[in-house]
């Protein structure tokens, strides 16, 4: 026999349970968004491999193990996207919107792909929510981005779930001169690191800062720091920073460790982690990354941005259960006609309240039924209230009008009062 079709690994399918808590999320972040003057951006998921590994950096995690990578019908080297800043930098470079010093501030939804293990809050296609902003390199636009992200975690009910963690990479130069020092510090316990922590000294050192390793973790209490080696520009601009959060009572705690896993990452790096997800603690990071542009190409031109993981966010929602109880309920009424003259009156009656009614969920019965069969069908929709057409409604022009959900008899309403009772009755119910 053959075998049975299925979802690749690691890429899931979101069920029709699953999807109201999403549009809820992506919802409320769009609203934010478009409150903070942010504009959306959409680039293709597929793009030249050589983007990635001119952006990133060839000797990340990402280039050598987890990206998805192929040869098209023309023999050109393709990736599916791991992360969303190399794409959006392609994109406004390629239409010029960052030109002359045009101040851009975007921001993007969709799937990226990563081959990594699968586990939870972990998967090869994730989806994300990007910001990048171009051409404003104060302290300003950095504490904007982290004082959109505490005010959503507020409108979503989980800022005591999450903690902010910042550091500061200076400059190339200041940090050319941290990573030698580095180096020169690690070379000599070499025989103490784990094997990656070995081969990242000799590749990307600053990735071993990152390391979950206890003993080469227990190396690193000693090992130099980078707020030694900053330059006097990244450390102003830190503590300009920091002033903004102190101003806003944003609380955070400084990590030295925290480098991120990506090369093009300068002055500011921030995450937002939390000990409810278990070993997948970042639900949202980024910084700033003034030398990418240039380094794809463009003009000199600053930049700075965050993603955030939706997977993850949503199973906080789930684990803290902050699910709001509306989006719980896809169906506000459902109409219940018996016979085809009561199911043609019902449709247009169903029709005229939506004229009236627009963000009323109107669900109108499909497939005739009984009595039973029907107000069975209602009770599973999750309704507030049934709206009932049958013989006697339709000689008297009225509709039957029955609370699925609390206390309340059943009474007739008028078909041209319907509109009217509804707003009233949904809104309070």
């Amino acid at each position: 026999m053959s075998k049975s079709l299925q979802a690749i690994r690691g890429m899931n399918d979101i069920l029709p349970e699953q999807t109201p808590l999403w549009r809820y999320f992506e919802g409320t972040v769009a609203r934010l968004l478009d409150n903070y003057g942010y504009k959306q951006i959409r680039m293709p998921i597929v793009e030249f491999t050589e983007l990635f590994k001119r952006s990133i950096g060839e000797v990340t995690d990402i280039v050598e193990k987890e990206m998805y990578t192929f040869e098209d019908r023309n023999g050109d080297s393709l990736t599916l996207r791991p992360e969303g800043t190399a794409a959006c930098v392609r994109a406004v470079l390629e239409h010029g919107i960052t030109g002359g010093g045009q101040v851009q501030k975007l921001w993007y939804i969709g799937p990226m792909f990563r081959h990594e293990r699968p586990q939870k809050g972990r998967y090869r296609q994730f989806h994300q929510i990007g910001l990048e902003v171009f051409n404003l390199d104060g302290p300003d636009i950095d504490a904007e981005l982290i004082t959109m992200t505490w005010r959503l975690w507020g409108e979503l009910g989980i800022r005591d779930a999450v903690k902010l963690e910042l550091n500061s990479l200076g400059t190339s130069e200041s940090r050319g001169r941290y990573r030698e020092a580095l180096v020169e510090y690690l070379s000599a316990h070499h025989d103490k690191l784990d094997e990656d922590s070995q081969r990242r000294l000799k590749t990307n050192p600053l990735r071993v800062l990152d390391t979950k390793n206890a003993d080469t973790q227990a190396v690193l209490v000693d090992a130099p720091k980078m707020a030694d080696y900053l330059d006097d520009e990244s450390r102003a601009h830190f503590e300009g920073l920091k002033s903004r959060l102190d101003a806003v009572d944003i609380p955070y705690v400084l990590n030295p460790k925290l480098v991120r896993g990506l090369d093009y990452y300068s002055k500011t790096v921030f995450e937002w982690v939390t000990d409810k997800l278990g070993a997948q603690g970042t639900v949202c990071a980024g910084g700033r990354y003034d030398g990418l542009v240039e380094q794809m190409g463009g003009k000199p031109t600053t930049g700075v941005g965050f993603a955030m993981g939706i997977e993850r966010l949503v199973l906080m929602l789930e684990t803290l259960e902050q699910i709001p109880e509306e989006i719980s309920r896809q169906v506000d009424v459902y109409l219940c006609a018996f016979g085809e003259e009561a199911e043609l009156a019902g449709l247009a009656l169903a029709e005229r309240v939506r004229d009236q009614l627009p963000n009323l969920r109107l669900q109108v019965n499909a497939g005739a039924g009984s009595f039973k069969s029907q107000f069975k069908k209602a009770d599973k929709s999750g309704a507030l209230y049934a709206l009932i057409l049958g013989d006697d409604e339709m000689a008297q022009q009225v509709v039957g009008f029955k609370p699925l959900r609390g206390q309340g008899e059943q009474q007739s309403i008028a078909w041209d009062a319907l509109a009217a009772h509804l707003a009233t009755c949904v809104v309070q119910g």
